[in-house]
């Protein structure tokens, strides 16, 4: 067996197994690999190109073969946390019944939940580095994303017969929800009201924010 660390010297990869990788053309796919595990670690703040590199087992150099520098490489992990969430947020809807009532709770707990389990990975989604948000495949796949929870949100207007614009519904529902799960995942409920029941705040909430006509029955 070949000794780890004796390739440590070598230019490239720093493994037999890794060098296979590299050569079948999974580089690229490491480092992203490695990018996201230590953002949803330590946060993007602390992220850093060499400390990716260390996690797939290539050299320093390697990255700039595949990207242009660790911004690119952190508009790729935006991109795959939009992709994740919208894969998650369609699974809980098709198991709670597209169009239902229950859809609308599991969707918009999903939303929480994801922030709850991937706090750093939310924060950068969603306004720790505006110039990165600004990136052309982070814009598309969130904006993909939004889509899809507003095809939801119209699969159940249309099931319950309200008659208001689903984008209404759903971004009086976001509002709330995201302020919700960012509240809890930077703590601040603890300081007010440390017995909170986050879940079924949401779950009370819910059923006045998709109220018909709700909007212009406040004003």
């Amino acid at each position: 067996m070949t000794d780890p660390r004796a390739a440590k010297s070598r230019p490239g990869l720093q493994t037999d197994a890794a060098k296979g990788r590299y050569h079948h053309g999974d580089l690229r796919e490491a480092l992203i690999t490695a990018a996201m595990e230590l953002v949803l670690e330590r946060g993007a703040e602390n992220f850093t190109l060499a400390d990716a590199c260390r996690r797939a087992g290539v050299s320093t150099a390697a990255p700039y073969k595949h990207f242009r520098d660790r911004d690119e490489v952190l508009e790729i992990v935006l991109q795959r946390g939009f992709d994740l969430m919208t894969e998650e947020a369609d699974a809980a809807v098709a198991q709670a019944g597209p169009g239902t009532f229950a859809a609308m709770i599991a969707l918009n707990k999903h939303y929480v939940l994801f922030a709850i389990k991937r706090p750093s990975l939310f924060k950068l989604m969603f306004g720790q580095s505006p110039e990165l948000k600004q990136a052309d495949l982070v814009l598309e796949q969130g904006q993909d994303c939004f889509g899809r929870v507003v095809k939801h949100f119209a699969d159940y207007c249309e099931a319950a017969g309200i008659a208001e614009d689903p984008m209404q519904v759903c971004l009086r529902t976001w509002t709330f929800v995201h302020g919700l799960a960012s509240l809890k995942i930077d703590e601040d409920y603890d300081a007010v009201a440390p017995d909170l029941d986050h879940m079924a705040l949401l779950t009370d909430t819910l059923p006045l924010l998709l109220q018909d006509g709700m909007a212009s029955g406040a004003r």
